[in-house]
């Protein structure tokens, strides 16, 4: 009797055990987590990548950096990707459906509900090459410049978020972005990096750039748009309801919140946010 018990005990555990390796495989089991995410965040997310994954080993980040606008249009037509961060919230609400209807137009259905945060804040900043040839100090000067006709700014593509920011900017002063392109005093960058590099390589007397921008190319900010005359620069993140790693992509989405990512967040300008 006690030898017939033994046997049960002895199979019972190695039923347990096995069923506990096979657990611990399946944990172990290799991810790509598919992160599509605004230009504007290449140096920090490049940065905590290494982070996560030390942490993580079975995990592989891979980053799709490019405008919003673009990203917004690759996820629209079948790209696969697990997170989506924005630099504005116009392109994350144009695949909510949760989403007011009227920036929502076509209906689009990306979002996983209950995963969407306002993850960072940004500001809009007056950036100059090297040396600032044209002396400029403030976008009081930037708005005498262009009418004068006697500036040449870099600003993003109407379809880019630095870009909207900027044509907020121009209608807080009185500013015709037409005129301004027929007369020849501004240039265009399909995202902010383009912009960026613009005014590294003084092809322009200044640009319109995020702050974290300016600070990653060392670039010297003259002045940095106020909320009134361009809003809040928020960056909304969410986890696609496209994901085949759902559980790993909310867990990234909660370390971009974490302490030690709003450490690396903050060293270049942003500010992280609670909700």
């Amino acid at each position: 009797m006690q030898k017939a018990l033994r046997s049960i005990l002895c199979a019972l555990l190695a039923l347990l055990l096995a069923v506990g390796c096979a657990v611990a495989e399946e944990a172990k089991e290799p991810v790509e987590l598919i992160v599509f995410a605004a230009a504007s965040m290449t140096e920090t997310l490049t940065e905590l990548k290494a982070v996560y994954e030390a942490a993580h080993p079975n995990v592989t980040i891979t980053y799709n950096f490019d405008s919003s606008g673009t990203l917004k249009t690759q996820i629209e037509n079948g790209a696969e990707c697990d997170v989506f961060i924005s630099a504005a919230p116009k392109q994350m609400n144009q695949l909510d459906i949760a989403a007011d209807p009227a920036v929502n137009t076509a209906g689009l259905d990306f979002v996983l509900q209950g995963t969407r945060i306002n993850l960072l804040e940004n500001k809009v900043a007056l950036a100059v090459p090297e040396g600032n040839p044209k002396n400029i100090q403030s976008y009081a000067d930037l708005v005498e410049g262009l009418k004068a006709g006697t500036l040449l700014l870099a600003m993003g593509n109407s379809d880019v978020p630095v870009g909207q920011y900027t044509q907020k900017i121009f209608a807080f002063y009185g500013l015709d972005e037409n005129d301004l392109a027929r007369r020849g005093v501004v240039t265009y960058g399909s995202n902010v990096k383009e912009v960026t590099t613009q005014v590294s390589e003084a092809a322009v007397d200044c640009g319109i750039i995020y702050a974290t921008d300016a600070f990653s190319a060392k670039l010297t900010v003259v002045d940095t748009a106020t909320k009134d005359m361009c809003g809040q620069v928020i960056y909304p993140a969410a986890v696609l309801n496209i994901t085949r790693n759902e559980e790993a992509a909310k867990d990234f989405l909660a370390f971009l919140t974490s302490p030690e990512a709003s450490t690396v967040f903050a060293a270049v300008g942003f500010s992280p946010l609670s909700e």
